[in-house]
C-alpha cells in the first residue's frame, strides 16, 4: 500500500452529507455557489455515499453537469446493512450511484460504515471482491472503506485487505482519546499500515463550531477573529498521512468560513496544539453527549423521534448552561408523539449509531431535564 498517495488533493473536502435545504428538497442553486466557491479556491475533494437522501442527484445538478470531469475528484460509498437487503441489491447500488451522479466513474469509492455489527454483511455479499473487479475494470479509482469501531478490528481488516488505498476515519480533537470512538488509535493502526486517511466528522457534526463556553474563550483569547471550527479543521489537517478533511457544509457561509483558512493552510504551530490539549482537558470533563447529528438513529425510529434535534437541545444547557435556548430548541425538535418520553426502547436507534451511544438512557435524560 502507498502512503499518502493523495497528496495533490487540496486539505479541505467538501462533505455533501448536510446540503442546505428547502422545502421540498435539497437547494440546488445555494449548492452551486457552494460547488462554485469551492472550486475557485482550488479544492476539488466531493464526497457523498448513496443512503445520504438526494446527495448523489444534487451533485449530478451542482458539479458534474457544470464542470470538466478531469477537474474534481468524487467520492461515494456503497451500503451492505441500508436498504440492502440481499447481495444483489447492494451490487446494484454502485450503477444506481453511477446513474445519479453522471460521473462516469468514481475517484475514490468506500465501503460504508464498517462496525462490529454490520462489517461480516461486507464478506457475505462479496463486496470486498466486488470493489476490487471494478477498480479493475476502470470504473473507480481508488478503493477504501469508512470506519466506526475500535483499533482491534480495524487492524484485522487493515491486514486481511492489502488492497485498500485508503481509509475515512472520525477523527476530531474532542474524541481523541474518547473510548467509544477511538480517533487516536484507528488513526495510529492506519498509519501502522501505511494507509492514507480521509477524515470525515473533524467538527463532529457541527458541535465544535459551538464548543463549550470555557473552549471557545481558550480559542478566542489566541485567535480573536478565526472561528471554532477552523481550530477543529486545521487540528485535523495537521496530522500526517492525511488526503483530505471533509467538511460536511451547509451553509454559504460555513464554506466562506472554512475556505478563508483552508485555502492558505498553515499547521497548528506549538502553541496552538498546546491549546487544544488544554480544550481536550476541558472536553474531557464535559457531560455533553458526543452525537454527530449522522441521523442514521432517526431512519428506523418507529416514533420519528428527531434523536439528533433532541440530543443538541440538551447540550444547550449541558455544554453552555443555556437553559432557556435548550428548552426552546427542544419544542421546536419534540413534535406532538415524537418526544422524548415517547421512546418505546425498541433500541433500533441504538444498533445503527456509529457512535455506539445509549441514546435510550440519553433519552430518559432528555425528558427528565426538558419535559418538566
Amino acid at each position: 500500500m502507498s502512503d499518502y498517495f493523495g497528496k495533490d488533493v487540496p486539505k479541505l473536502g467538501f462533505g455533501l452529507m448536510r446540503l442546505p435545504k428547502k422545502l421540498l428538497g435539497t437547494d440546488i442553486e445555494q449548492v452551486k455557489k457552494m460547488v462554485d466557491l469551492f472550486m475557485e479556491a482550488g479544492f476539488t475533494y466531493f464526497d457523498t455515499a448513496f443512503v445520504y437522501t438526494g446527495s448523489e442527484a444534487a451533485i449530478k445538478k451542482a458539479l458534474v453537469d457544470r464542470y470538466p470531469r478531469e477537474s474534481y475528484t468524487l467520492a461515494t460509498k456503497i451500503n451492505a446493512f441500508m436498504m440492502a437487503p440481499n447481495e444483489k441489491a447492494a451490487k446494484k447500488q454502485f450503477y444506481t450511484s453511477l446513474e445519479r451522479t453522471g460521473a462516469g466513474y468514481f475517484d475514490y469509492y468506500l465501503l460504508h460504515a464498517l462496525m462490529e455489527n454490520n462489517y461480516t454483511k461486507y464478506d457475505k455479499f462479496h463486496l470486498w471482491d466486488y470493489v476490487k473487479e471494478l477498480k479493475e475494470k476502470g470504473l473507480v479509482k481508488h478503493i477504501g472503506f469508512s470506519y466506526h469501531a475500535g483499533p482491534e478490528l480495524l487492524d484485522r481488516l487493515l491486514t486481511e485487505h492489502p488492497e485498500v488505498d485508503f481509509i475515512q476515519l472520525q477523527i476530531n480533537y474532542a474524541d481523541w482519546e474518547n473510548p467509544s470512538v477511538y480517533s487516536r488509535a484507528n488513526y495510529e493502526v492506519a498509519r501502522k499500515h501505511g494507509v492514507s486517511i480521509t477524515v470525515m466528522e473533524p467538527v463532529k457534526g457541527g458541535a465544535l463550531a459551538n464548543p463549550p463556553a470555557a473552549v471557545e474563550k481558550l480559542f478566542k483569547a489566541y485567535h480573536p477573529d478565526m472561528s471554532c471550527a477552523s481550530w477543529a479543521i486545521r487540528f485535523v489537517a495537521s496530522l500526517d498521512g492525511i488526503i483530505t478533511v471533509l467538511s460536511g457544509m451547509s451553509t454559504l457561509e460555513q464554506m466562506k468560513d472554512n475556505l478563508s483558512y483552508m485555502k492558505d493552510f498553515k499547521s497548528l504551530n506549538e502553541e496552538e496544539q498546546k491549546i487544544i490539549q488544554e480544550a481536550q482537558r476541558i472536553l474531557g470533563h464535559s457531560s455533553t453527549i458526543p452525537c454527530t447529528a449522522c441521523h442514521y438513529c432517526v431512519e428506523g425510529c418507529p416514533k420519528g423521534i428527531r434523536i439528533p434535534d433532541i440530543f443538541a437541545a440538551m447540550n444547550k444547557q449541558l455544554g453552555n448552561g443555556q437553559k432557556e435556548e435548550a428548552l426552546a430548541a427542544y419544542r421546536e425538535a419534540a413534535g406532538e408523539g415524537r418526544r422524548a418520553s415517547d421512546c418505546i426502547k425498541c433500541r433500533q436507534c441504538e444498533r445503527a449509531c456509529p457512535q455506539h451511544l445509549p441514546i435510550t438512557d440519553y433519552l430518559e435524560q432528555a425528558a427528565e431535564m426538558l419535559e418538566k
